[in-house]
């Protein structure tokens, strides 16, 4: 009977841990590593070139703790896409 009480308060604990996680969202750094590592689980392939690069640009493109904590709550999408832009969906030709 305890041996079942102590299971139901483990798996009890466990939901709500990831109740939280969920409705809290991801941990906030406010680092050029946090916005960085963001960017790079973010991005197709996950380049070691990419990361070397974001490291190297970020102090440039951020100004303080902030802003990195804004990029990093970014979803996939609107975060890599404040990094490298939009692409372009369909050729364009002027007449």
């Amino acid at each position: 009977m305890i041996r079942g009480l102590v299971l139901g308060i483990a798996i009890a604990a466990l939901i709500a841990s990831c109740v939280v996680n969920r409705l809290m969202g991801p941990r906030l750094t406010g680092t050029c590593d946090g916005a960085c590592a963001h960017y790079i689980s973010c991005k197709a392939g996950h380049a070691e070139s990419e990361r070397k690069r974001c490291e190297v640009e970020c102090p440039d493109v951020f100004s303080d703790h902030d802003s990195l904590m804004a990029y990093e709550s970014l979803s996939c999408a609107n975060a890599v896409e404040f990094i490298d832009g939009r692409t372009p969906k369909a050729a364009f030709q002027p007449r």
